[in-house]
């Protein structure tokens, strides 16, 4: 059994349709965050997609849901610090980006206002029920752990490298040690091991996704 994982669609559902038509024996996607148009708009797939928030969503919506309003078809949200059955897999999922300012902030407690809704970020209390998660076979996160080298597209030798990854993502990996890790947020595809756990990052859904076997948890990557 295969399923597809995705990654920063960005409202870009003609991409994400468009992977699923081309391999309509996938019964399952998955997708490390970022969904929603810039107008707030969920897909509604013609295949189920488990998927965790990005650091850019309508997170009005995404309140509306976890409050208990029903998702658009097909859809089905994994809660911060929470897991889900994805066919045979156990899958959880850190979503959002981190900032030491509101990491010991209660998730509730996460201020919204209209134009730097902070419920974009996990906090610790999430990262911490996560940890308590066991059997997890793939670990879903928006940010990536550390290192994650990140150089401007137009890099000249003189400009200087930035490393983009995220300690408390290390220390989750090595804490849950799940059999597979998997991120976004930086729209490239790099394939690396951290903490003694393959850490595959996914590029945008508009450049490519990944076909993973259930079984092996080993996967394809596959061009748009």
């Amino acid at each position: 059994m295969l399923i597809g994982a995705v990654a920063d669609i960005h409202g870009n559902f003609d991409a994400l349709y468009r992977a699923m038509a081309r391999h309509d024996d996938v019964r399952l996607w998955i997708c490390v965050g970022d969904v929603a148009s810039i107008t707030g708009a969920y897909p509604e797939p013609p295949a189920p997609l488990y998927w965790i928030k990005g650091n850019n969503e309508q997170f009005d919506r995404i309140a509306e849901w976890e409050a208990g309003v029903p998702l658009p078809p097909n859809l089905h949200y994994i809660r911060n610090g929470t897991s889900a059955r994805v066919g045979a897999l156990l899958v959880a999922g850190i979503g959002g980006t981190y900032a030491p300012t509101w990491y010991d902030i209660p998730a509730a407690q996460l201020p919204h206002r209209s134009k730097d809704d902070k419920r974009r970020h996990f906090v610790r209390e999430e990262v911490e029920a996560c940890r308590e998660l066991a059997d997890v076979d793939i670990l879903m996160t928006h940010e990536a752990p550390r290192p994650f080298i990140v150089v401007p597209e137009e890099a000249s030798p003189t400009d200087k490298r930035r490393d983009a990854g995220k300690p408390v993502i290390n220390e989750l990996l090595a804490a849950v040690k799940p059999r597979l890790h998997l991120c976004g947020h930086h729209h490239r595809f790099v394939d690396t091991t951290r903490e003694g756990i393959r850490s595959v990052c996914i590029d945008r859904i508009n450049r490519s996704y990944l076909l993973i076997d259930a079984g092996s948890l080993t996967y394809r990557k596959v061009d748009q």
